[in-house]
């Protein structure tokens, strides 16, 4: 195998998914993840996208994101709201509560560490 890896999501199949029901806030938010890494030890890279919809988040790992396009307000409990769109990149560590809330389909590279 070799130690570069593009992400690349051409030959990958994106697996769907949606926030669970009881965290939705309003909207009818779904998701596209297409996983292009994934290791022993709780790594995952790929890219994500979600429709507009506003869902509570709770985060138990860290993450890493560099937005590629679209338009999202994500609000820490007790802190400010952020909005962030294609060229933002950011991280979100365990702990983190509050919101994402997409304005616009928004798509973002993800490396994720459990």
């Amino acid at each position: 195998m070799p130690a570069f890896l593009a992400v690349n999501v051409d030959s990958v199949e994106p697996e769907a998914g949606a926030p669970a029901p009881d965290r939705v806030l309003s909207g009818d938010p779904k998701f596209r993840t297409w996983n292009v890494e994934e290791r022993d030890g709780g790594l995952y890279a790929g890219i994500w996208e979600a429709t507009p919809g506003k869902w509570r988040i709770v985060y138990d790992e860290w993450e890493f994101c560099h937005i590629l396009s679209g338009i999202s307000v994500i609000a820490e409990d007790g802190g400010e709201a952020r909005t962030v769109r294609a060229g933002d990149s950011f991280v979100l560590r365990p702990g983190f509560k509050g919101t994402w809330e997409v304005l616009e389909t928004t798509r973002k590279e993800y490396v994720i560490r459990l």
